[in-house]
């Protein structure tokens, strides 16, 4: 099978996640900057916002694209909130045959969009991007983030043996079937982004490594709670591990069918 065309013979349809939780000032900027880049390169792709229950005029400002934008589509989520469990959302809607997860604070940068599809294009199962590689560009990370998630990476590539250094970032690629082959995913706050990129590493899939671009957050504030993360990174760490250990002994998960994925997801 093509690793550049889907099953159908077209272009790899690119669907992007982007979990918002109030984010009024700074969503409309971040979907302008998506949009225009994906059109300019003639990409299929469509834009999956899942409104994780705001409180704040995020709905009605994505609604008022949407009538400008039919790519993008809107997931109304209740109570209880959760990075995790608003992205498990998106994912369980997601119709491309390559997904890219994106934060609604305009931290990553749509350039870094396409160089992650074109880098799928090439054969690829994943494309992890690092901020701390040769050639990454970051802005505005407050010192004290930078050393809590250098120590957390560098645990992390001591325990699952791998090169890639920035694991715990949820802007990476991964084809439609990897994300399939994770599920269910179960963290229900920003831990989902190790249990992602750790389980793709468990599973052996190709995955290539790029430089990407990242700001700080301008406005509004961060989401991210440090102390509270501490223990949920660690459960996820550990979960993900013993699944890699039935792997490499030969006990695989069954298989889990798209039908199956989008319920699972939905009870959460």
């Amino acid at each position: 099978m093509s690793t550049t065309r889907s099953p159908d013979g077209k272009p790899l349809k690119l669907s992007i996640v982007v979990p918002a939780h109030d984010e009024e000032r700074l969503i409309v900027s971040t979907l302008e900057g998506i949009l225009t880049s994906l059109k300019k390169e003639g990409i299929p792709f469509e834009v999956i916002v899942v409104n994780d229950a705001c409180r704040d005029n995020t709905k009605a400002l994505v609604e008022a694209m949407q009538r400008e934008a039919p790519e993008v589509r809107l997931i109304n989520r209740r109570p209880p909130r959760g990075f995790g469990r608003a992205m498990r959302s998106g994912l369980a809607h997601c119709t491309g045959d390559v997904i890219i997860p994106v934060m609604a604070d305009r931290s990553e940068d749509p350039r870094d969009v396409i160089r992650y599809y074109r880098k799928i294009q090439e054969g690829y199962d994943c494309v992890f991007g690092s901020r701390f590689i040769r050639g990454a560009v970051v802005i505005g990370y407050p010192m004290h983030k930078r050393i809590i998630n250098r120590l957390v990476n560098r645990l992390l590539q001591v325990l699952f043996l791998t090169r890639h250094n920035d694991l715990t970032n949820a802007f990476k690629a991964y084809r439609s079937p990897v994300i399939r082959s994770m599920m269910p995913l179960e963290a229900c706050h920003f831990n989902i982004t190790i249990e992602m990129s750790l389980s793709a590493l468990v599973r052996k899939y190709r995955i290539a490594s790029m430089p990407i671009h990242w700001n700080g957050r301008t406005r509004g504030g961060s989401k991210l709670r440090l102390g509270t993360m501490t223990l949920r990174y660690l459960a996820t760490l550990i979960k993900v591990w013993f699944k890699g250990f039935l792997i490499r002994n030969g006990i695989p998960r069954p298989p889990v069918t798209d039908h199956q994925a989008r319920r699972l997801n939905r009870r959460r």
